[in-house]
């Protein structure tokens, strides 16, 4: 997918205020719909709110319907399309950028929580009286967006945080693991964070119990608890991600990708995706780009 869009909130101007402001709040209609049909990925955060009617939305190798009542939250940086709207498909659109409203939800006050969380937003259903209680939550936010101010565009920033602990306290209760205060959990939550920043390079369980000071087979005993696989299996399915997400949507050859995630030869890499999935990586590409468009 070569020149894949990358949309800019800043661009994004309606309005004379916008230059301004750091979040935009739409009515869910065809005109807004237009830009998000094609995959592309964003600089900021996109919210899909539904109310009635239906819609399909491709986030990388997976597809979500949304119906009426849920919501979808989509990260920066991950790639998504929207298709298939139905003609009664009525809701809301919020974009807001990560720095003002995520570096202190996400990063401290939501550490915790903080894992594989990009992927438990991209679909997720309140119950009915939360799902009123977030529409007047971003019929504030929306009114806010209309006619800013210095003092009202603080509030909504306000009023988006509270959206968005509502909704990451639903993926919460829906994950019994994050819900269990064990002593272990801090292991494994900067387990997953050490994973993240190091994947490319550090691929042993030895190296990253060395930095989480446990031994191999305590690191091992923690992640099978918290996520049912082995450490070893947790850092071959983040390399495996990572492979699905460049087959897909990047314009690398094999030979690129190989040396970006660490291998040492495309052959590397292909008996690495033999090994794990059974197949080449030509064959993942056509099997991800079939399912992604189709």
């Amino acid at each position: 997918m070569e020149g894949m869009m990358k949309l800019e909130i800043k661009k994004n101007i309606q309005k004379e205020e916008d230059k301004n402001l750091s979040f935009r709040v739409f009515d869910l209609n065809t005109d807004n719909l237009e830009t998000y049909l094609q995959p592309h990925k964003k600089d900021h955060f996109f919210i899909l709110v539904i109310e009635s009617g239906k819609i399909r939305i491709h986030i990388e190798e997976k597809v979500h319907l949304l119906t009426a009542g849920k919501i979808s939250v989509i990260f920066p940086e991950q790639v998504h399309c929207l298709s298939n709207p139905s003609a009664d498909l009525k809701g809301k659109i919020i974009l807001f950028e990560e720095i003002l409203f995520c570096s202190d939800i996400l990063k401290n006050e939501l550490s915790t929580y903080n894992v594989n969380l990009s992927t438990q937003l991209n679909c997720t259903m309140l119950s009915l009286e939360d799902f009123k209680q977030s529409l007047y939550t971003i019929d504030i936010i929306q009114e806010i967006y209309t006619k800013p101010s210095l003092i009202k565009k603080e509030q909504a920033r306000f009023h988006i945080k509270i959206f968005l602990l509502g909704l990451i306290e639903s993926v919460h209760g829906l994950h019994p693991i994050l819900h269990m205060e064990t002593a272990d959990k801090p292991i494994y939550v900067r387990f997953k964070k050490l994973l993240n920043q190091h994947y490319k390079q550090e691929r042993t369980v030895q190296y990253y119990a060395g930095k989480l000071a446990v031994t191999a087979k305590k690191l091992n005993t923690v992640t099978k608890k918290h996520c049912g696989e082995t450490a070893i299996q947790a850092i071959h399915n983040r390399i495996l991600i990572e492979i699905k997400r460049q087959l897909l949507f990047s314009d690398l050859t094999h030979k690129e990708i190989a040396f970006d995630l660490g291998f040492n030869s495309p052959s590397a890499l292909n008996k690495f995706v033999k090994a794990k999935l059974k197949e080449t990586p030509t064959e993942l590409q056509q099997e991800l780009a079939q399912k992604y468009i189709g």
